[in-house]
């Protein structure tokens, strides 16, 4: 028997309001996979949208949302251990688990039960790929990754050296040091995707930059650098993180950093559909449904989908 519905789809197709809105009609709770939301103070630009957790004026309980401080390293082992936490509570509460988001690894983890070991970080190694360029260091990556048979990371959506770096990091661990994993068991869940037609997300992404960037997102991110946490930190967050703070520290002009990150937030959506595709090919069952239906009509499916 299914315990829990997944939602899952790129970005600005709306899965946090369907989220929200199906939770508020099967009593449920709603766990975010999203790998940058877990970051307090970082909401303009992880599009936290806080507000759509408010359905008719009753608040929906979420998850795995403002846990860490700007700066900490989140990372996948660390997910999955929390993801199961708040998981075991809903279910001990007699109450439905809704998991919503957009890092298809983090969703993938859970779903499919990934067994993971917590890998520390390797100066030698760090040391030695200092200076390395970021094709340079995805060539390493794959090359690893050949020899691992992993899965671990979409190479493609390694966007900063640090991030190659730390993924690097994991894939050497995992080749020379083979111990005991972490085992979790599998989620069985309902999977359901938005499908939005490319031209239609491409300018919801666009929409969506242009308000994130009127709404204060420059000075959000002034303010995490003013309250001490490093460029190059908040550079590893990648995309809105990436540009604005090179931005900000006056790496691009204001038009440069709009153009590059519109691109860059166009590329990761690709990215994301694929690593859902990929899932597919891997045996999860995902039933798409139109992001152009009205959200009653989502809603509608997704309980016949579930009944």
């Amino acid at each position: 028997m299914k315990r829990m519905i997944t939602i899952l789809g790129p970005t600005a197709c709306g899965k946090t309001e369907l989220a929200a809105r199906l939770a508020y009609d099967l009593d449920a709770e709603i766990i975010s996979a999203d790998s940058r939301q877990v970051y307090r103070g970082m909401d303009i630009g992880t599009g936290k949208d806080l507000d759509d957790y408010t359905v008719n004026g009753k608040q929906i309980p979420y998850h795995l949302i403002d846990i860490c401080k700007p700066g900490e390293k989140y990372n996948l082992f660390c997910f999955q251990q929390d993801f199961h936490d708040a998981y075991n509570d809903i279910i001990s509460r007699g109450k439905l688990p809704i998991l919503c988001g957009g890092t298809g690894l983090y969703i993938e983890s859970v779903l499919r039960g990934y067994s993971l070991s917590p890998v520390p970080q390797n100066p030698e190694l760090r040391q030695s790929l200092e200076g390395k360029s970021l094709e340079e260091l995805t060539m390493i990556l794959k090359e690893l990754k050949a020899k691992t048979g992993s899965t671990m990371h979409n190479t493609t959506d390694v966007d900063s050296c640090q991030r190659a770096i730390r993924a690097i990091e994991i894939e050497t661990h995992n080749l020379h040091t083979p111990m005991d994993r972490r085992m979790m068991p599998p989620v069985d869940s309902l999977v359901v995707g938005i499908n939005i037609d490319r031209n239609l997300r491409r300018e919801r992404i666009t929409k969506r930059l242009k308000q994130r960037l009127d709404n204060g997102m420059v000075d959000e991110i002034r303010g995490i650098l003013a309250s001490g946490v490093s460029p190059d930190d908040l550079i590893y967050y990648g995309l809105e993180y990436k540009y604005v703070t090179l931005y900000v520290i006056g790496k691009l002009s204001y038009d440069e950093m709009f153009r590059q990150l519109e691109i860059a937030i166009h590329q990761f959506a690709k990215r994301q559909m694929t690593w859902f595709r990929g899932m597919e090919r891997r045996g999860t069952k995902i039933h798409w449904i139109d992001s152009q239906l009205n959200i009653e009509e989502k809603i509608k499916l997704i309980k016949q989908l579930w009944q």
